[in-house]
């Protein structure tokens, strides 16, 4: 296994601040397997006790964007807001990539315009990354109503080899609605690869998900999503993992619908879960925009995948790689 490493770096976040506090504790340097401190001393996990939703269904939908170049500008033009809240209200979370912005309240402001409609979305986000001047940030964000968070456990993939030009941010979650012992558990892994290094970058992302997959708090539904700069036919060593699935398939999720970036990636008998639904959502179709007026918002399509609410699926059906021709 190449020299990667798990640092976590447990990540507060609320709608008005968030910080960062150091929280791991490093086990077997021979293979660098580090667990946080509340699972090596056998502490509860810090799961937010909510009433269930009233609206919660049986299914949840969740998604990847990268909304490129997300900051202080973007959230300076309103119509380009409203239509980015309009997207991620269509979901239950999104992971989201390319935040480049020093200003800290860019979530907070874009998750209160997301709220404007008595919504009650969320976020955590991980710390601004990379090996240039060109850093970036990751977050999830999320309906409260449908999602919880285990702020403890967010981390960020430490790469001590510098593979990766943007480590990936882990968090690990929960489906509101079921009782917690019935509720669908996950581990996303947001990735946003290195266009002009994917095939270096996919051949250790195999690496990063097992690594992730036994980072010590027993869940195997690893789901690793993001901007991968490849279609699902050059996934690298990452797409030959024993029983890997992909949920998007052979469709663009590139604005001009002429490339394939984005997936969702997961373990097909692990993650049951996947109700074999899947695709893009096509925001210039939906909001009748010029493709010019659809760049102004992102350059990518988001990309969507439907689980489960409940662990194991309510079928129990196995996931397979989605049929192109029967997409929904």
């Amino acid at each position: 296994m190449r020299n990667i490493a798990i640092l976590v770096l447990a990540v507060l976040a609320g709608v008005g601040s968030w910080f960062f506090t150091s929280n791991y504790k490093i086990e077997g340097l021979d293979d660098f397997r580090v667990t946080p401190r509340e699972l090596a001393t056998g502490g509860p996990m810090n799961w937010v006790s909510r009433p269930p939703a009233a609206g919660a269904g049986e299914t949840i939908r969740m998604a990847s964007f990268n909304i490129q170049v997300f900051g202080s500008g973007k959230l300076a033009k309103p119509v380009v807001v409203q239509f980015l809240a309009r997207i991620v209200r269509q979901f239950d979370i999104v992971a989201v990539q390319e935040i480049r912005a020093r200003d800290q309240d860019i979530l907070p402001r874009f998750v209160d315009a997301i709220n404007a409609t008595s919504r009650d979305y969320d976020y955590v986000i991980g710390p601004r990354i990379g090996r240039t001047s060109n850093k970036e940030q990751y977050a999830f964000i999320f309906d409260r109503a449908t999602i919880e968070v285990d702020r403890r456990q967010l981390y960020t993939v430490s790469d001590p080899d510098d593979v990766l030009h943007w480590e990936p941010l882990v968090g690990w979650f929960r489906v509101r609605g079921p009782s917690p012992d019935q509720a669908f558990t996950f581990t996303l892994v947001n990735i946003h690869t290195d266009p002009d290094e994917t095939a270096t970058e996919l051949d250790a992302l195999d690496d990063v998900y097992r690594v992730v997959r036994d980072d010590g708090r027993e869940e195997d539904d690893v789901i690793v999503l993001g901007d991968l700069n490849v279609d699902d036919r050059h996934l690298g060593q990452l797409g030959q993992v024993a029983g890997i699935a992909w949920a998007i398939s052979g469709i663009p999720t590139n604005t001009r619908g002429n490339q394939q970036y984005d997936n969702i990636i997961f373990h097909e008998k692990a993650t049951t879960e996947f109700s074999g639904r899947s695709g893009t959502y096509d925001f210039m179709r939906e909001f009748n925009l010029t493709e010019a007026e659809a760049l102004e918002v992102s350059d990518h399509l988001p990309v969507w995948a439907e689980f489960s609410a409940f662990e194991g699926g309510v079928s129990g059906r196995v996931a397979t790689r989605p049929d192109v021709s029967n997409r929904n």
